[in-house]
């Protein structure tokens, strides 16, 4: 049992790193961009900064879907996902589906070029674009680890 407490402990840094980091941009990065905290090329700065933290997102996903995955084997839990009681895990399959699916996928396929091209005509569209974005997706997160936090404690939240 050991190994699922280490297994938990690991996820539950890879989630306060990875929607940690998502709150820091939503929150600091991004507002400070559009003011023009960042400098005149405000766009270009925030690249700069999301280029650094993508891969350090990126592995913090990996960590919480494998350790989700092994937790889940580990304990028998699949059948979880049949009880409506545990919505909440459900949220967190689909938060980090979402999350997995921008990093390794559409952001390095499709959106870091389209962004960058928008961003290069209309700094202020495009940072306005994923200042909402990521407002949506923090507001997503924050629920689900709320929902995650109280279910596992007995709290019937919804």
């Amino acid at each position: 049992m050991t190994d699922v407490i280490f297994a938990r402990a690991l996820h539950v840094l890879g989630v306060v790193f990875w929607i940690g980091g998502v709150a820091m941009v939503t929150l600091s990065v991004l507002p400070a961009a559009r003011r023009g905290d960042l400098g005149p090329a405000r766009f270009a700065a925030f690249e700069a900064i999301e280029r650094r933290f993508a891969p350090q997102a990126q592995i913090a996903v990996l960590l919480v879907g494998l350790t989700g995955l092994y937790m889940l084997y580990k304990l028998g839990a699949w059948d979880r996902f049949r009880d409506p009681g545990f919505w909440w895990m459900h949220a967190m399959v689909f938060v980090w589906l979402v999350f997995a699916l921008l990093l390794f996928v559409l952001e390095p396929l499709v959106l870091h070029r389209r962004l960058h091209e928008w961003g290069a005509r209309d700094q202020d569209g495009a940072l306005a674009a994923l200042q909402i974005g990521h407002r949506i997706l923090l507001i997503l997160s924050l629920l689900t680890i709320f929902g995650a936090v109280a279910g596992s404690q007995g709290w019937s939240v919804f």
